[in-house]
């Protein structure tokens, strides 16, 4: 029977040798992340859940990828046994591809305050406070941002994020997707009709250099090439390519581009 592990420290050796900032949280026990397992006493076999994430991990358990979450899900797993049997009991979940970036950069400090101080003209930093946590709430684009945190005060207290205002309006954000022991998993968007300014470059240096100044490191795990790019721009490295399914849990349907893309 699936149950969610409380002592997480029985199943912490499951998740050896993977840095996703995810499965750091659930570890933690920080943003509500979950340990989900079938034997709480010596798991053989775990699910780490936080936003719409789920990683399977040790050995492949049916019982644990037939009980996904509901709701938009992104499945990862730990090997070939374990896609295959996603596989087989989600046929309607789409295939995609993500990016691991490397979680040991050196960051070129400098570089990063040329690249702030290249927002152009007619545009200005704000960092997120209550009134623009509710913006970022209230605009579909931006709702990542801070939507998983579970209030406002929690977001203050553990979240960090700026956004770039023109003409009273938020036109691009990088705020914490999430937040683990030392870091923040970093999520940055740009409207359409703003991207190619160097908007996202910008305001994710922003948010980098003030992940540093406080000890933190700025995790990014990217969606897309564009995304890469990005985080290549900002001093990242790409460390290898994955695969995840996507399903729409509420109806079982396939998603498709589930991510948008992340343009500077």
């Amino acid at each position: 029977m699936i149950c969610e592990l409380k002592d997480v420290s029985r199943a912490e050796w499951l998740f050896s040798g993977i840095e996703d900032s995810i499965v750091r949280s659930c570890l933690a026990g920080m943003m509500g992340g979950k340990i989900y397992v079938t034997d709480a006493e010596k798991p053989k076999s775990a699910a780490a859940f936080l936003a719409c994430f789920v990683f399977y991990v040790g050995e492949p358990s049916r019982e644990l990828v037939m009980a996904k979450p509901r709701g938009l899900v992104c499945m990862v797993p730990q090997n070939a046994e374990w896609e295959k049997l996603i596989t087989e009991c989600h046929p309607c979940a789409g295939r995609d591809t993500r990016y691991a970036i490397r979680k040991d950069t050196r960051f070129q400090r400098d570089r990063l305050r040329a690249i702030a101080a290249s927002l152009p003209e007619g545009y200005e930093f704000r960092r997120i406070d209550a009134e623009l946590y509710d913006a970022c709430l209230g605009a579909e684009l931006f709702t990542d941002c801070v939507c998983h945190f579970s209030s406002v005060e929690e977001y203050l207290s553990l979240g960090r994020g700026y956004a770039v205002i023109k003409e009273g309006r938020i036109v691009s954000a990088a705020s914490s997707y999430t937040v683990f022991p030392g870091g923040i998993e970093v999520e940055i968007d740009t409207v359409p009709e703003e991207r190619r300014k160097g908007l996202a470059s910008a305001v994710g240096a922003k948010l980098i250099l003030s992940c540093l100044d406080d000890g933190l490191y700025p995790s990014w795990d990217a969606a897309n090439m564009d995304s890469v790019r990005l985080a290549q721009r900002l001093g990242y490295e790409l460390d290898r390519e994955y695969t995840c399914w996507w399903l729409d849990g509420s109806s079982d349907q396939p998603i498709k581009d589930p991510d948008r893309p992340i343009l500077p």
